[in-house]
């Protein structure tokens, strides 16, 4: 009976939260599901209405709307009629509306404009807000605002962007040498530039908002998250927002990966940020829905599993939904009938199935879902922002630009491939986002892949999440600058006593490398780079090799734990499915502690965890060509399988998953 009442309340307040005053995601909300329906001037009142008939008749509770001044500001002020309308409609399907905030901009700019190009602008912007914030908070159907579309990607030379960087200059001297007594030739201050202007901006959107409405949800979604992650603080994001997001288009977004591997990249994107939102909530804001026939990287159409795969990825970070971009597509100029959920005549296509087939899903577990929260692995990789900026820095203008060098971003995908085919998801986060203040660090482990540039400030960090029992895999250039982009193990290497010794040099491989680790059989390849180390008296040699007079890999212990440090690149040869580094990252990490992970890698699958109130759930997704046989290597013995979600008929017993091609399986371990 207690129970009971329990699981009412629960319903009542997730009722509350989507329909209250106060529209704050919260922890406890069931996933929003939807779509943008993209409004513009010539559409019909019955085309409107239907699109919204269309959301909730397929499962859907969410939509974005892109609010375009230049539709309801004319000559006389403003007309409002052409967007009343469809948030009338939405209250109508009950659908809540999140309005992006589109000011003013040329009639061909689809995304949008990040920065004003001058005071007037801003206070015409402001006035915006005003507006906006004022009328349309008279809807039930408005649940919030995105304050921008997609900030980041580079600025534009414009009066308000150097005036602001004169202020900011002032306030943020660069020296001419730096505290060891050598000139600062290169700087990173660019970079610190756009995060604090950009962090401004958003703070600035979120106050003018609330001087005139206080309930509203305040969201933001980045984009190209593996190009321009560089460009994201989200810890300074938070005060801004009640929820994190993001825009994570394949044919734009994805083109580092396969299409065979488009599951991995979505689950890489969604732990960046379900780590950027910190204790946040967090949903995904757009995701690519339809054809894009001109625009995008690269062509092509999500198939109706790649949409349930997306979606339950999303879902098993944590995310409290998706919402697809578009239901309806815009019908002049750039993207004109591109990326619709729907077809020609405004009918639902299977992607369309397939989002009510996971929506019907969730509505049938919805107590299950409000509860769930993301395994903690204790497996991180971390990426320093400061490495991303140099390695921009470093390349820019010349051939390694181009040529395979920059590869920060390529190792670090290559150990969460590695990982995530071992039925194990990392976390991903900045390095500023993980919690250095534990007293134990037992069975945690941080893997710093080719971090090139490490700040000073952080190796006290490190030193203490070894020193407390923590684990660190380094490999690559990790280490090779600090936060000046000064190479500092030329001038007194401040890793030495924890890495275990210093680099003596870095050779350019023309061909990988072969290294074979104590205990693996199997040769697992470098790339990029070779160092040999002139070792600490602690370190052991991990490996040394044929030619070399000094190692090429030494573990060595630092108070209760221990590093494992080869420079050489590792991750990058995540293409080339290379097994045996999958195998020697799983032999390194501590699985026992993980609820569920695979006995061995199985190629093109991967697996999501949640925890629930009694048990987990698994969100298995095969992108092979075969029907795959999965065995669990399981930490809890007696839990058995119930079926949530199987497109293809999927099954499991209590020690193995059975995954058709394409196929997503879902399962609640209880």
């Amino acid at each position: 009976m207690k129970r009971n009442y329990f699981t009412l309340v629960i319903l009542f307040l997730i009722a509350f939260s989507l329909h209250g005053a106060a529209q704050f995601l919260k922890a406890s909300d069931y996933p929003l599901l939807g779509a943008q329906v993209f409004i513009e001037p010539g559409q019909t009142d019955q085309e409107t209405e239907l699109w919204f008939k269309t959301l909730h008749d397929n499962g859907m509770n969410v939509c974005r709307i892109r609010m375009f001044e230049g539709y309801m500001r004319t000559a006389n002020g403003w007309d409002f009629s052409l967007f009343d309308r469809a948030f009338r409609y939405a209250e109508k399907y009950n659908i809540k509306v999140f309005g992006t905030m589109f000011p003013q901009a040329a009639k061909d700019d689809i995304g949008g404009w990040k920065f004003p190009k001058d005071q007037a602008t801003l206070d015409a912007f402001a006035e915006y807000i005003k507006q906006m914030a004022t009328h349309f908070k008279q809807f039930k159907s408005l649940y919030g605002w995105v304050l921008m579309n997609e900030p980041g990607g580079g600025f534009d030379d414009t009066p308000f962007l150097r005036e602001k960087r004169a202020e900011w200059n002032r306030q943020h001297p660069q020296p001419e040498y730096l505290k060891n007594g050598y000139p600062a030739l290169a700087n990173l201050q660019e970079e610190r530039f756009e995060d604090d202007v950009t962090s401004w901006m958003l703070q600035w959107i979120s106050n003018e908002i609330r001087k005139y409405d206080t309930t509203a949800h305040l969201h933001v979604n980045n984009h190209n998250i593996f190009l321009n992650l560089g460009q994201y603080r989200f810890t300074d994001w938070r005060s801004s927002l009640n929820s994190l997001g993001g825009s994570a288009h394949a044919s734009w977004h994805f083109v580092m990966f396969p299409r065979k591997e488009y599951d991995i990249a979505m689950s890489a994107d969604c732990e960046l940020l379900q780590s950027g939102a910190g204790n946040l909530p967090w949903f995904m804001t757009e995701i690519q829905g339809g054809n894009n026939t001109f625009s995008g990287n690269r062509a092509m159409c999500p198939t109706k599993e790649e949409i349930s795969q997306w979606l339950w990825i999303i879902l098993g970070t944590e995310g409290k939904g998706g919402i697809f971009w578009t239901l309806n597509p815009r019908s002049t100029g750039g993207e004109a009938g591109e990326w619709s959920l729907l077809d020609f005549q405004h009918q639902p296509t299977d992607r369309v199935q397939a989002i009510a087939s996971v929506s019907n899903c969730i509505q049938k577990n919805k107590t299950l879902f409000a509860s769930t929260r993301k395994v903690d692995t204790g497996v991180n990789i971390l990426y320093i922002r400061e490495s991303l900026w140099t390695e921009k820095l470093q390349a820019s203008y010349t051939p390694a630009s181009t040529d395979g060098r920059m590869m920060c971003m390529s190792d670090m995908l290559g150990y969460f491939k590695a990982l995530s085919e071992i039925g194990i998801t990392p976390n991903f986060k900045a390095f500023e986002e993980y919690d250095f203040s534990k007293a134990d660090y037992s069975g945690q482990t941080i893997i710093l892949a080719n971090q090139l540039a490490i700040p000073s400030r952080y190796v006290p960090q490190l030193e203490s999440f070894v020193s407390k029992g923590g684990k660190l895999i380094v490999d690559g250039l990790t280490g090779y600058y600090d936060e000046n982009v000064h190479n500092q193990m030329l001038t007194g290497f401040p890793l030495q006593k924890l890495f275990g010794g210093n680099i003596s040099e870095f050779k350019k491989l023309e061909k990988p490398y072969s290294f074979r680790f104590e205990g693996n059989t199997d040769e697992i390849p470098g790339y990029g780079w070779i160092g040999t180390i002139r070792k600490e008296p602690s370190a052991k040699i991990l490996y040394k090799g044929n030619e070399e007079a000094l190692p090429l890999a030494v573990r060595n212990s630092f108070g209760k734990g221990k590093v494992v440090w080869i420079p050489s690149v590792l991750g990058a040869g995540w293409t080339s499915r290379n097994t045996a580094f999958a195998s020697f990252v799983k032999k390194e990490i501590q699985t026992s502690r993980i609820p569920f992970c695979f006995d061995r890698v199985y190629e093109e699958v991967i697996m999501k965890e949640l925890q629930t109130q009694d048990g987990f759930i698994t969100i298995a997704v095969n992108k092979s060509n075969e029907t795959q046989t999965v065995q669990l290597q399981k930490s809890h013995t007696q839990l058995t399988p119930e079926i949530l979600y199987a497109d293809k008929n999927g099954s499991a017993d209590a020690n193995a998953l059975t995954i058709h091609p394409e196929e997503t399986l879902v399962i609640h371990w209880k």
